[in-house]
């Protein structure tokens, strides 16, 4: 009896097969391969037209940063004198050949009771700063140090001859603020 359900699943089988064969076939492959031999033209696509392109140049490279503040205001004249002027004669130290904004306050030490600063330059180098000494392209003479902070008095022109002082301070988490 098993045998029998072989056979009859068997011929179920190959009828399922031939079922599936499609008389065309033949046909369907010589129209593919006439096809393959003579490609049809590709279609023509139209590209969109590009529009000319103007370039705009950036002329206010030479301004006055967003990011810095302004000069001192015209009320503040009242501190102008004529010895807060910078000694132009001293000597001056390491770091006073960099802008505040390129120096970075990187940690604070106390020994003897003396606090000191460490100061990277753009160099690379780390500075030891005390109170005293001075730092930044505006004359910035360094009045307090704290554990996280720098605090400097700087000299700077008010534009119309005259100095004026400024506070400002290094923090040391990078920022500056005067």
């Amino acid at each position: 009896m098993r045998a029998g359900q072989r056979v009859v699943a068997g011929s179920a089988v190959l009828l399922l097969v031939v079922g599936c064969a499609d008389p065309q076939l033949t046909s369907l492959d010589r129209e593919l391969a006439e096809i393959r031999n003579n490609p049809a033209p590709a279609p023509e696509i139209e590209l969109p037209e590009i529009p000319d392109f103007e370039a705009v140049p950036y002329t206010y490279a030479d301004l006055r940063s967003p990011f810095v503040p302004r000069m001192p205001e015209e009320e503040q004249q009242t501190q102008v004198a004529t010895d807060l002027a910078p000694d132009l004669g001293r000597e001056r130290e390491a770091l006073e050949a960099y802008s505040l904004g390129e120096l970075r306050l990187v940690g604070t030490l106390t020994e003897g009771g003396q606090p000191s600063a460490l100061v990277h330059a753009p160099d690379g180098q780390v500075h030891r700063l005390r109170v005293g000494n001075h730092m930044g392209s505006d004359f910035g003479r360094i009045v307090s140090i704290t554990s996280s902070t720098v605090q400097l008095i700087e000299i700077v022109p008010t534009g119309r001859g005259g100095w004026v002082e400024r506070t400002t301070r290094l923090e040391l988490n990078g920022q500056q603020s005067g």
